[in-house]
């Protein structure tokens, strides 16, 4: 009797989300494989600034400028405009956070594969939860959330006029991870909702999906640079004793 509760269960009925109309599923197709696209070109962006160095003032004008850019395009300038632009951006941030993976690279090469996978899964499993839960269930969310950034801005603030920078630092590191977490999840719903109701610009909702992905991956990868660190001086510390 144990475990026929799932014969005859293909993976396409655990992947098909009944709360949600044949459109609204297909867009998320959309949003996904343009995300998986962007994060490609992100890893691309970092392996070239380990490897050459190419990170700098100009990659970090050309992020800013590209997310401005996409953000004042719709659909109906075309898509292979805003493709480029997302690819650009998404292409930029790797070389911006290319620097930190290289010092994690210096550190523990480990570290990087351990924080992709880590971040990888977070992602996974909160963005899953918001597609399987009921509609609506995380949009509250949102204002709750909008707090937490201001909070963390304030608290970085405060860090620098007080000399609490260490505080500051920690403060941000481990509740903006909690926030961006929350992100994906009221990100998630949220797109499904504007989907149902007719928005069905994929790359824009990829771009939302993006931001909260790479906010994630750095924080972890940080993470995990300071836990190596830690566990190095204090076997540094048992060697002396």
């Amino acid at each position: 009797m144990t475990g026929r509760t799932f014969d005859n269960i293909s993976p396409a009925t655990l992947l098909k989300f009944t709360d949600l109309d044949a459109r609204v599923q297909k867009h998320l197709t959309k949003v996904y494989a343009t995300l998986t696209l962007a994060v490609g070109l992100l890893t691309l962006g970092i392996a070239a600034d380990v490897t050459f160095h190419v990170g700098g003032a100009l990659t970090a004008l050309a992020s800013f400028g590209s997310l401005i850019w996409l953000g004042f395009t719709t659909p109906a300038d075309g898509q292979n405009k805003r493709y480029a632009l997302l690819g650009t951006f998404a292409f930029c941030q790797g070389t911006s956070i290319g620097p930190l993976v290289g010092l994690a690279l210096a550190i523990n090469p480990a570290i990087v594969m351990t924080a992709a996978l880590a971040s990888t899964a977070i992602f996974a499993c909160f963005s899953l939860s918001a597609l399987f839960t009921k509609r609506r269930s995380y949009l509250f969310l949102g204002s709750w959330l909008s707090s937490a950034v201001l909070a963390m801005l304030a608290v970085r603030l405060g860090g620098w006029l007080f000399g609490a920078r260490s505080f500051a630092f920690g403060f941000e590191l481990y509740v903006g991870l909690l926030v961006f977490s929350g992100y994906v999840l009221f990100d998630t719903q949220l797109i499904v909702e504007r989907a149902a109701a007719g928005d069905m610009d994929h790359v824009r909702h990829a771009l939302d999906l993006f931001v909260d992905a790479v906010a994630i991956l750095v924080r972890v990868l940080v993470l995990l640079m300071k836990n190596q660190e830690r566990k190095e001086r204090e076997q540094r510390r048992k060697r002396r004793d």
